[in-house]
């Protein structure tokens, strides 16, 4: 049907036509070919240009023979003048010129209305959905309109899950973890309260789970300094005391620790009990003060894997260093 409508357009119109779709399908696909390293769409590109290529040397020697006419055809044997009136109708005024097709006119035509087509060729890797397997990085879960528990309205400066969620999920995250390969499979934020505080101290949390490592960022809004909680790190007996390090991040004091994690395993179906909380893979934690002055609270960057690697202290330095001047300041809810 495509073939047959393009033979009825008048040359003018299909010429041009062709050349159009001839040179954007021959571009693209040598793009495509450079791009993606495809010998099929290189040849396909040569092809669709070596085609281009004829159609403009047709419609250049359309021009020229259009430019410079042949010799005028052998006149028909002459008729009586009563007949050749008869027969032929009114003359044309001496020097009327014949009608003229505007070929040029058609050209430009031809080219503005299947334009359109050719960008829609040209663009449709960009504006049509990818057939690209490959996975998207995590976004936040959107909690802003959730409703804050009373902790959070009695806290000024706190921030929320989303807060965090949305400066800790970094395009750079998995590289500064030591896996630049890696992309994020979960991301969410929560607007909880600290334990064994009767839901009086707001401690909102986020978390991103890549495949080898899991980051967790946090904000205490208690009034235990960094000092005191070098002390309490001193007192637990379940701490890994020898990997304490006290420092400084971004003018704040700041503090390594390291703890195991809980393991908790459900069993569902087949009459079997969960089994016991367990101790699970050590975590690295960072905490560093809410402010310079160390008048109480921390941020508490956390990371673990469940094979128990864990990344360098600069690396955990490095996510603290750009993820902390990230989170927005609050001054009310």
């Amino acid at each position: 049907m495509l073939g047959l409508l393009l033979r009825l357009l008048p040359f003018w119109v299909r010429e041009p036509l062709f050349i159009v779709i001839g040179s954007v399908l021959g571009l693209r696909l040598g793009y495509l070919a450079v791009h993606d390293h495809d010998r099929v769409a290189a040849v396909f590109g040569v092809v669709f240009l070596g085609f281009t290529a004829v159609r403009v040397h047709t419609v250049v020697r359309a021009l020229r023979a259009r430019r410079n006419p042949g010799p005028a055809r052998a006149q028909a044997p002459i008729q009586a003048p009563a007949q050749a009136q008869a027969a032929a109708g009114p003359r044309p005024a001496p020097g009327a010129p014949e009608k003229d097709h505007n070929a040029w006119g058609q050209a430009v035509a031809a080219v503005a209305v299947f334009g359109a087509l050719a960008a829609t060729i040209w663009l449709s890797p960009h504006l049509m959905p990818s057939d690209d397997n490959t996975p998207r990085a995590a976004s936040c879960s959107d909690t802003e309109h959730e409703a804050l528990p009373k902790a959070y309205r009695k806290t000024p400066r706190a921030v929320t899950g989303d807060d965090l969620c949305k400066a800790l999920n970094r395009p750079d995250l998995a590289r500064l973890l030591g896996t630049p390969g890696e992309t994020a499979t979960t991301a969410s934020g929560s607007n909880g309260t600290a334990a064994l505080t009767d839901e009086k101290v707001a401690r909102p949390e986020a978390e991103i789970m890549f495949d080898t490592y899991t980051v967790n960022l946090s904000a205490a809004y208690d009034r235990m300094s960094t000092a005191q909680y070098v002390k309490l790190i001193d007192i637990a007996g379940d701490r890994v005391e020898d990997d304490v390090k006290t420092l400084k991040v971004l003018g704040r004091p700041a503090v390594f620790s390291s703890d195991h994690t809980m393991k908790i395993e459900f069993r569902l179906g087949g009459g079997q009990k969960s089994a016991p909380v367990q101790q699970g893979p050590l975590a690295r934690t960072l905490s560093v003060a809410l402010d310079r002055k160390d008048r109480g609270g921390s941020y508490d960057i956390t990371v673990w894997s469940k094979s128990g690697a864990l990344p360098s202290d600069s690396a955990l330095l490095g996510i603290a260093e750009k993820v902390l001047p990230a989170i927005p300041e609050r001054s009310a809810h």
